[in-house]
């Protein structure tokens, strides 16, 4: 398996979109991940953190890969999120998604137990050498606790099919710490909405994005115009949207990113790792994160980057 695969551009982690008894709606699921195609991203993450993997069967993980496949016709690559408790049931899980067709596998730390540095880099081993399908290690330390420092991702530079790396800690020195021993060993993507200028400025070459689910085009521009060197230009666009983005960082994430679309009108707001709607707190810090009136001086950027 080639090591270089061709995933680069904004990746939104779909949400997974319930009906009332918390049952997947997987017609509105079509329709989420159709309109941010439509609308002009380069990927698709699908049950990932932002997708609820872990309040999903096994059966409608299926279901949702295989929508998502579907809405996506083969025009951009669609990776799907694996979060399981154990490596053997995590590489089971990783070639069956594979057999429904997506492009790749973003591959989180196991569940639940914490673990040595060794002890995570075995995990990732094992599922490397058990699952044919094109890896993405997931770090996301503040949420899944095992931290996948530089150093294990370097360990993993002999497993062929270990092929990117999104990092959710915050910490962009990571990248150049990678690229020092390794070279462009691994594609590089950010996991967080509101460092990914500054991650693409030290290498990134794609961004997992939850709140591009929200703004779609705007996302895509900062991307593009900040891949360009035209940082300056990208800016304003980024502070304009880095309230919203930061929502992306909190521990309720999905309740204020599915909020986002209820308001947007792009998906509904219910959550199915609760049983209960997105309550009044939730609500009112994403309202007041919401962004200002979209400056007229903005539309030429915007149209620029395209």
């Amino acid at each position: 398996m080639s090591k270089r695969i061709n995933w680069s551009g904004v990746f939104p982690a779909v949400t997974t979109q319930f009906n009332d008894d918390f049952s997947i709606n997987l017609e509105k699921t079509h329709q989420v991940i159709s309109n941010v195609i439509r609308d002009g991203v380069s990927g698709l993450v699908v049950c990932g953190s932002v997708g609820e993997n872990t309040s999903l069967t096994a059966e409608e993980k299926i279901a949702v890969t295989e929508v998502a496949v579907d809405a996506s016709r083969g025009r951009v690559p669609v990776i799907c999120g694996v979060a399981e408790f154990t490596s053997v049931q995590a590489a089971k899980v990783a070639n069956a998604v594979r057999k429904v067709g997506v492009d790749g596998v973003m591959l989180m730390p196991a569940l639940v137990y914490g673990s040595k540095p060794f002890e995570t880099a075995e995990h990732y081993r094992y599922v490397a050498k058990h699952a044919d399908v094109p890896l993405m290690v997931y770090n996301n330390p503040p949420i899944y606790k095992n931290d996948v420092t530089p150093d294990i991702l370097i360990s993993l530079a002999d497993c062929d099919n270990v092929v990117c790396f999104k990092d959710s800690s915050g910490d962009t020195r990571r990248f150049i710490d990678v690229r020092n021993e390794v070279g462009d060993r691994f594609v590089l993507f950010a996991g967080l909405d509101d460092v990914v200028l500054e991650s693409i400025a030290v290498g990134a070459e794609g961004w997992v994005s939850g709140m591009s689910n929200v703004f779609p085009k705007e996302g895509e521009t900062i991307f593009r115009l900040a891949k360009a060197g035209r940082f300056a230009e990208a800016m304003p666009i980024y502070e304009w949207l880095m309230p919203i983005l930061h929502l992306d960082a909190r521990a309720d994430l999905v309740q204020c990113i599915k909020l986002c679309e209820a308001i947007a009108g792009r998906g509904t707001p219910s959550p199915a790792h609760h049983a209960w709607r997105c309550q009044k707190t939730t609500a009112s810090s994403s309202s007041r994160s919401w962004p200002r009136p979209w400056p007229t001086a903005l539309n030429c950027r915007m149209s620029a980057s395209e």
